[in-house]
């Protein structure tokens, strides 16, 4: 897998999201990824290689260990990552799609020619979370939450608690009768699998935080918009009010002026 082209990706969504959203980035490198790729596939190596079982009957521990094994924990790990990254590219297109249309904009109004400083600034500006791209990046965070935890789910439900044991008992066909098998360092990819739970964990809390904060967030600019829009009335009908007796002061001088000149010429 490229890695990097993952991060490359994400870290333009980085650029436009919250606070929140480049803490949630940040665990998802450090100390997912980083450990998925440093660590735990050196553990999860022999996990194949070394699980063995006290019997010599042919297929019996290929078919013990697909019955323990479902999925390898190293490809599980990956495809959840996958699944948790792919809304934030969603986010991206929508993105480039906006910037796109500026992009079509500028062309049509300057005549089909762009500066180099005006692309260069486009493609540094920072779009607000605010109209579509709410929805989009709120719908984002939703799907991450949601696949999340559906993995998490999966991950407790195939194996039966996050805990690898050290002995498991077999009577699968073509096994002679219930046999032992024993699986290669069980404490350690017990501690790597709590690992990646808790960092699965922590990046819930992060979605659901940033999630809330979004929602917080648009609430009270809807609410602020009726303050704005009456104080934008009471400012224009003051300044009509002030502008009619600014007149009516105009029409009195107008009139005083015309007056006293009349008795002049009297």
């Amino acid at each position: 897998m490229s890695w990097a082209a993952i991060y490359a990706q994400l870290g333009g969504v980085n650029k436009h999201s919250t606070s929140l959203g480049k803490i949630w980035l940040s665990v998802i490198f450090i100390f997912r990824i980083s450990i998925l790729v440093i660590a735990a596939e050196k553990v999860w190596g022999d996990e194949q290689s070394s699980f063995t079982c006290n019997t010599q009957q042919p297929g019996c521990k290929n078919v013990c260990y697909d019955h323990f094994f479902p999925v390898s924990h190293i490809r599980f790990w990956c495809l959840q990552l996958i699944f948790v990254s792919t809304p934030a590219l969603l986010v991206a297109m929508h993105v480039a799609y906006n910037k796109r249309n500026v992009k079509k904009g500028l062309l049509a109004k300057r005549g089909g020619k762009v500066k180099g400083d005006d692309l260069e600034s486009l493609k540094k500006r920072r779009l607000s979370i605010t109209g579509p791209l709410w929805w989009t990046y709120t719908s984002s965070l939703f799907f991450r939450i949601l696949f999340e935890a559906g993995f998490m789910y999966v991950l407790y439900y195939v194996y039966d608690g996050f805990q690898m044991p050290r002995l498991v008992k077999c009577e699968q066909w073509p096994c002679p009768n219930k046999v032992d098998c024993f699986i290669s360092r069980p404490t350690e990819k017990t501690v790597f699998t709590i690992f990646m739970v808790g960092s699965s964990a922590i990046c819930i809390v992060l979605n659901v935080a940033e999630l809330a904060y979004l929602i917080v967030k648009a609430l009270l600019g809807y609410s602020a918009r009726p303050k704005r829009k009456r104080n934008s009335v009471h400012q224009d009908k003051m300044s009509t009010e002030k502008a009619h007796l600014q007149n009516e002061k105009n029409a009195k001088l107008v009139s005083s002026a015309s007056d006293s000149s009349s008795n002049k010429i009297v």
